[in-house]
């Protein structure tokens, strides 16, 4: 993998105000990748390829990640990225949108990692919760969404995707079959284990 790509991918990701990963999050995820070996990752929202580039990493052999991005120019630029870093192999990009092309996936994954629409939090976790191997790992990013999320927060304009996240934790805490932890990491993540 070229380090130097990645972190030029990265710094101008940052530089354009294009959400990507953070640092503290990332390191939370490549422990659990790490012990995790992963087979098959999937990811719900690629922006420009940053965290599906970081988490090739820790693939088992041969293993592979399936992304999926809905923006057209994101679609290019994470396209190219995945070529200069050199794990374009590794790396499956699905164009278009995650509701839509989710229920046509029928592949199981060990890893599902959940960072696209706020608002879809709920159906991408029925749509994980599907595709996930026994003993998988769902994780999502932005759970805590700024604070909104476990503060009274009810301003219209974020309303849905509060109420949404908000549904998203009760279901994965409510759950028998998972584990859940929240974690305050970077915006709030959510780590759930298949039991």
């Amino acid at each position: 993998m070229n380090e130097v790509e990645l972190l030029k991918i990265k710094e101008n990701a940052l530089k354009n105000h294009i959400p990507i990963i953070m640092d503290d999050t990332l390191e939370v995820i490549s422990e659990i990748l790490k012990k995790k070996k992963p087979k098959k990752i999937l990811e719900i929202g690629a922006a420009v390829g940053y965290s599906a580039m970081c988490f090739s990493e820790y693939l088992e052999e041969g293993g592979k990640i399936d992304t999926i991005e809905r923006e057209e120019e994101r679609i290019a630029e994470a396209k190219e990225n995945f070529v200069k870093v050199g794990v374009q192999d590794k790396i499956h990009l699905y164009e278009g949108d995650a509701v839509e092309i989710l229920p046509i996936l029928d592949d199981k994954y060990d890893v599902v990692f959940i960072d696209a629409a706020k608002g879809k939090y709920p159906f991408f976790l029925e749509q994980a919760l599907r595709m996930l191997n026994d003993k998988g790992v769902i994780i999502a990013d932005n759970v805590l969404y700024k604070g909104y999320v476990m503060s009274d927060y009810n301003k219209h304009k974020q309303r849905t995707a509060v109420r949404n996240l908000r549904e998203y934790i009760a279901r994965v805490n409510e759950d028998a079959n998972l584990k859940t932890e929240i974690l305050e990491v970077g915006d709030g993540l959510a780590v759930s284990y298949k039991l």
